[in-house]
């Protein structure tokens, strides 16, 4: 993965908001992710909203984890701890690593702006069959945090000492 001149290398993202009462017009969330990912000179692989169902979540992520053009996936919203937030359980279910330091960096990053309510999010992320997923909560601010104080670098070639896009050649190793 390399550009000419040592520019950043683009990455393919598709976005899944994760609703039961936002179709795509009210989807501030969503559009906020579109929003930074484009503006941050990477290609939106696809957008998708489904329900707070983890069959139909579980569903899109392997319909993207299968699609070459797709090498991540950040979705936004059922994070929650309440009985319709199954996002979290639905990532654990497709994925092959997790990745435990970047729901604790959310978190930590969170807190210094809504306190300690931040416990109540189960941001988490994970490497399925080669593919990034990371799962954001559902608001524009969770977004903001999320894509600005970590994903921005992470998915940024040339983030220093490391970043997620220098690994992704190696994510299926064995």
């Amino acid at each position: 993965m390399s550009t000419d001149a040592g520019g950043p290398v683009p990455v393919r993202i598709a976005v899944l908001t994760v609703s039961d009462s936002r179709g795509l017009a009210e989807d501030r969330s969503g559009d906020t992710l579109v929003a930074r990912i484009v503006a941050a000179g990477h290609v939106l692989a696809d957008r998708a909203i489904v329900r707070d169902d983890a069959e139909l979540i579980v569903s899109r992520l392997h319909a993207w984890i299968d699609d070459p053009d797709v090498d991540c996936v950040i979705t936004t919203g059922g994070t929650g701890v309440t009985g319709r937030d199954v996002t979290t359980e639905a990532v654990e279910r497709v994925a092959d690593k997790m990745i435990p330091g970047f729901g604790e960096l959310f978190r930590w990053l969170s807190f210094a702006k809504i306190g300690t309510s931040t416990v109540q999010s189960r941001a988490c992320a994970c490497v399925a069959r080669g593919t990034y997923i990371f799962a954001l909560p559902g608001s524009t601010g969770a977004v903001k945090d999320g894509w600005d104080g970590i994903l921005a670098s992470q998915l940024d070639s040339r983030h220093k000492p490391c970043n997620f896009v220098e690994l992704m050649p190696r994510l299926l190793e064995r």
